[in-house]
């Protein structure tokens, strides 16, 4: 946990930081976040991170100053003097009165949190993830499945689901019965070398990394697909995986007490995830 926070403009111890009892991202999740991962120092895809922050807090109404943020978390990573780091920006709409009134909330809540990450060791990449199907189903209508907010407490339920039933993670269908996402990250499989993803309309959360993956898989001649999937779809797939900005590429190597594929991680999917990170540590450089 990092030492020294940003609120508000300033770097200050974080025993020093005071967020109103009225602020409205404690009262009511009124707010958006964003979490991140630097490599040496530098943050991967910072600038699509704070690109898809701008738009939700447009949506929200939320003012705020991104070239002052992107300034804001280097000097964070910088304070703390962290190499290896995991980043979060917590955005709220800011104080306002006892009674839900948005437009009494002034000043937005700017608030930067870095510390060192340590990644999952190598042999859980090698051996995947294990999930099961969570009974929370995402709403594919409601705008807040587009949104990174605040208001996260859907998603450390199934988390929570994932816990109870001793797996890795569980999966979100939406209230067509059609494959979303999981807790905290993005879902892909893989059929006869053709690469597919639920696309936004199923209720998902568009994750940067889910992006990069996407990016890659063009450059590699990889044929992709983002539509409807079914959850049999993913139960028969020759190979399926997890993305977030944490954890990179996981192999999703079993649901529900099946395996998927050969219940090991499948070709397509370690050279995504060799390219990816091969990807994510040339960022020290180019952006340096």
């Amino acid at each position: 946990m990092s030492e020294i926070i940003y609120l508000n403009g300033s770097l200050i111890p974080r025993s020093q930081a005071r967020i109103s009892v009225l602020d409205y991202g404690f009262l009511y999740g009124f707010g958006l976040f964003e979490t991140m991962r630097a490599y040496e120092g530098q943050v991967f895809r910072l600038d699509s991170h704070l690109s898809r922050l701008a738009r939700s807090a447009e949506i929200l109404g939320l003012p705020i100053g991104m070239t002052d943020l992107k300034d804001a978390v280097m000097a964070t990573i910088q304070a703390n003097q962290l190499g290896d780091a995991r980043i979060r920006i917590t955005v709220s709409i800011g104080e306002g009165s006892m009674v839900p009134d948005p437009s009494t909330c002034k000043q937005p809540t700017v608030l930067i949190l870095a510390g060192d990450y340590h990644p999952y060791p190598e042999q859980i990449y090698q051996k995947g993830f294990r999930a099961v199907v969570s009974s929370i189903r995402r709403n594919s209508g409601s705008p807040l499945s587009r949104l990174k907010s605040a208001n996260y407490l859907e998603n450390m339920l199934v988390k929570q689901e994932a816990r109870a039933a001793g797996v890795d993670e569980a999966l979100c269908l939406n209230e067509k019965g059609l494959l979303a996402e999981a807790s905290m990250s993005n879902i892909f499989l893989v059929d006869d070398g053709v690469l597919r993803t639920p696309g936004e309309e199923s209720g998902i959360l568009p994750g940067v990394t889910r992006g990069v993956v996407l990016e890659l898989a063009s450059r590699l001649g990889i044929s992709t697909l983002k539509h409807n999937v079914r959850l049999v779809e993913l139960s028969q797939a020759q190979e399926a995986f997890l993305t977030n900005s944490l954890i990179e590429i996981m192999p999703l190597t079993e649901i529900e007490g099946r395996p998927v594929g050969s219940g090991r991680p499948g070709p397509v999917t370690q050279r995504l995830m060799a390219d990816y990170r091969k990807l994510a540590l040339a960022s020290r450089t180019s952006e340096q």
